[in-house]
């Protein structure tokens, strides 16, 4: 027989296996970290923002403070005396007859201030050449911003501290002319723009002439100041 032209095995050619590709090492490289520039840049025109506001409150306060907040002092007049009421009183153990002269007083006040006055019981003195002879209870009231009010008050006036000095008293009623002093203290408080108070305490110190026997005010020198 004639011999097997593949062969004596008699089997398949047989193909050998391709060679694979070289294998590549694995990529190191890491996708870098997001970028924060947008939130920093944010944070920045937040602080920028809160830095302009704040200077603009300030300058706003400071505006107010020169103008607004800042309260000049009010002016009085005494614009009218009148005789209510003249009561004897006697005392005991020790006795003694005492003369308690009443006048009704009526004081203007104007208010140069951009705020009302709100104020509560208030306080006068009246004194003759030194000596206190009377005093007087303020009931509560308000004097608008920028306006005009009146104040009444009952002035209880004792005649036998007027009389200490009698001689005195005797000449000046002789020339028609009583000079008196009236110190005044008013507690309160002021309502500025509707938002801000602020307490106060309103002073007012007369020096004025009440004549004889007509009881009018002839001649007054009035010095006024607030105090917060």
């Amino acid at each position: 027989m004639a011999s097997s032209a593949y062969g004596s095995g008699g089997g398949l050619p047989t193909h050998a296996a391709a060679p694979s590709a070289p294998a590549w090492p694995a990529s190191t490289y890491t996708k870098p970290p997001p970028s924060h520039s947008p939130r920093r840049r944010c944070l920045c025109i937040c602080l920028l923002v809160t830095l302009a506001v704040l200077r603009a409150l300030a300058v706003t306060v400071l505006v107010l403070s020169l103008t607004v907040l800042r309260v000049r002092d009010p002016t009085t007049r005494l614009v009218s005396t009148r005789l209510a009421s003249v009561a004897p009183r006697l005392t005991f153990p020790a006795v003694s007859l005492q003369l308690n002269v009443t006048l009704l007083l009526t004081v203007a006040v104007h208010n140069p201030n951009p705020a009302s006055f709100s104020y509560m019981f208030g306080h006068t003195d009246l004194t003759y050449r030194g000596a206190k002879v009377g005093e007087a209870e303020i009931d509560p009231g308000r004097i608008p911003s920028k306006g005009d009010g009146e104040v009444r008050l009952a002035l209880t006036v004792q005649a036998d501290r007027l009389a200490a000095d009698i001689s005195q008293l005797v000449a000046d009623v002789e020339s028609g002319a009583v000079p008196m002093e009236a110190s005044t203290r008013i507690p309160g408080r002021v309502t500025i723009l509707g938002i801000f108070k602020r307490h106060a305490v309103a002073y007012s110190d007369c020096k004025f002439v009440l004549g004889v026997p007509e009881l009018k005010v002839r001649s007054q020198e009035c010095q006024d100041h607030t105090k917060l």
